[in-house]
């Protein structure tokens, strides 16, 4: 907005003097739009230049290595994301936690989790409804044929209860280095056992291991908790807090650097995920109704539920705002994973939007981990696809666990790509289906994993800016009662007539300031 009317500052007289030929002042702000905007317009070129890129490499017959080496570009982007990731969460939530007193602390954090809970509630119903209005699943059923191409692979299942047990486990982790890159998981052992009757039973025994992958949860926890410890110890905290911010910023600068390359690495990410595709006719055909369904459904979700909630919270409008951010949302598209669109989204949200520091990096690093809208329409839609493809009819009962199980592992499930097949696994286990055809939904992954992660990354900016719209309107009514509270004061004392010790002091040291030179007014204040 600033940029706007400095335009109109500087076209002002420059239309003035070109009232013959004016076309200056137009250009001049054609410039400056495009000054604004050009990391905007060359992320959407980026992606559009790696689709074409792709279509006109695959005739070439590449192989296996040569698209890797396409993809190097790309593989680079995500690296340098997923490098800042660490420690723009750790100190952003330090400083947010820290800047924000006790009070408002819980309040925001308590409207977080209710948006938060509330609108993946809202895509886990509205998946199963469009599962159950379009049913994916219904002409699909012979799709197992090798001809696809599918990965054979599936995860092993995990129990329910275990999942849950995890997740609790990762939020307090046992070493907070080992945090920054490995995740706790519980797997099987398989025990033989002679029973008392003479025969051998097989028996499952968990057993806890720790698998690769950043435990985002738990760093997410401690520092929140550092945070508000920080705040407590008061004057002592104060430099430990102002480390947190210097690193912090320094980490937003290191983003702003990263930002100028993310046009050029998404070009080669889009152009060889083209280029790897298997037969697309073929999947096209088997699985498009499962590919629209889950399309619409975040397409309804995005584009409508949630703005509706924005507009409703703070009657403003939605789309301007999202238009700020088109940056990340389109580095969400091209990478497939809302951790690595987190930089950019603080980034955006900041200068473009106006959100207060302190709202956005206290609440989009939380979001990033906890809030996953599309992921929550994704696998609500894959689980009901999956039980029309083996013609089970999903009772009440198991339609309320497929809910509640989805939101609450969209928690659990990583911003990483793919993340959320290993989640749809444990679904699957709570309702009681087959796993095995978990490689129909990896195959058409990556293109419903993009407005997965869209949505993901959407729902936290809109929370954002709720968040912040209240925070704002909190501040505004707090001025207002002080100020009627110093009118009365002002009142009161007039009425006591000039004899007041304070009113005089006052006045005296308005007469020194103004006679005095600016060095000693300084002083005074």
């Amino acid at each position: 907005g600033e940029g706007k009317a400095g335009n109109g500052h500087a076209e002002g007289p420059a239309a003035a003097e070109q009232r013959g030929g004016g076309g200056g002042g137009r250009l001049r702000g054609c410039r400056g739009f495009l000054r604004r905007n050009a990391l905007v317009l060359l992320t959407v070129s980026g992606v559009l230049v790696g689709v074409a890129l792709g279509v006109g490499v695959r005739g070439a017959g590449l192989g296996p290595a040569q698209v890797a080496y396409l993809a190097f570009p790309g593989e680079l982007l995500l690296r340098m994301l997923r490098m800042v990731i660490l420690p723009l969460v750790v100190c952003s939530l330090v400083s947010g936690a820290a800047s924000l007193d006790t009070r408002s602390l819980g309040r925001l954090g308590g409207i977080a989790i209710a948006y938060f809970l509330g609108t993946t509630l809202l895509a886990s119903g509205l998946a199963v409804a469009l599962g159950f209005i379009i049913r994916p699943g219904a002409g699909a059923s012979a799709l197992n044929a090798p001809g696809l191409g599918l990965p054979s692979a599936v995860p092993t299942s995990k129990e329910t209860v275990d999942s849950f047990l995890d997740l609790v486990r990762n939020l307090f982790p046992a070493n907070l280095v080992a945090a920054a890159f490995r995740t706790y998981a519980t797997e099987y052992k398989m025990l033989l056992r002679n029973t008392t009757s003479g025969n051998v039973t097989w028996e499952k025994i968990p057993v806890g291991t720790e698998i690769e992958g950043m435990n985002i949860l738990g760093l997410v926890l401690f520092a929140l908790v550092l945070g508000v410890a920080l705040k407590k110890l008061g004057q002592e905290g104060e430099d430990l807090i102002r480390f947190f911010n210097s690193f912090n910023e320094a980490t937003m600068v290191l983003v702003s650097w990263i930002m100028w390359y993310v046009p050029i690495g998404i070009m080669f990410l889009v152009g060889s995920k083209i280029v790897e595709m298997e037969d697309v006719t073929l999947l096209v055909t088997s699985l498009g109704k499962y590919i629209f369904a889950s399309i619409l459904g975040h397409f309804i979700h995005g584009g409508i539920i949630l703005p509706l909630i924005y507009f409703a919270s703070t009657r403003q409008n939605p789309y301007r705002f999202l238009l700020g951010l088109i940056t990340p949302l389109t580095t969400a598209f091209a990478t497939c994973s809302s951790s690595a669109t987190l930089p950019s989204m603080i980034k955006c949200i900041e200068e473009n939007n106006g959100v207060d520091k302190r709202i956005s990096r206290f609440i989009l690093p939380i979001g990033a981990t906890v809030n996953m809208d599309g992921a929550a329409i994704f696998q609500c839609m894959a689980a009901v696809f999956i039980a029309q493809l083996n013609n089970v009819d999903l009772n009440p009962g198991q339609i309320f666990t497929i809910l509640v199980t989805a939101t609450a592992s969209s928690v659990g499930a990583a911003g990483i790509p793919a993340g959320g097949v290993l989640t749809i696994a444990i679904i699957l286990e709570a309702i009681g289906l087959p796993t095995n055809d978990l490689s129909l939904i990896l195959a058409v992954d990556w293109i419903v994993d993009r407005t997965t992660t869209v949505v993901n990354v959407e729902g936290d900016a809109l929370g954002a800016g709720i968040l912040n719209y209240l925070n704002e309107k909190e501040k505004k009514e707090k001025e207002q009662e002080l100020k009627e509270v110093n009118v009365e004061a002002v009142a009161n004392s007039k009425s006591e007539g000039e004899t007041s010790p304070l009113v005089t002091h006052k006045k005296q040291v308005s007469n020194t300031t103004s006679t005095a030179d600016p060095e000693s007014k300084e002083s005074v204040l």
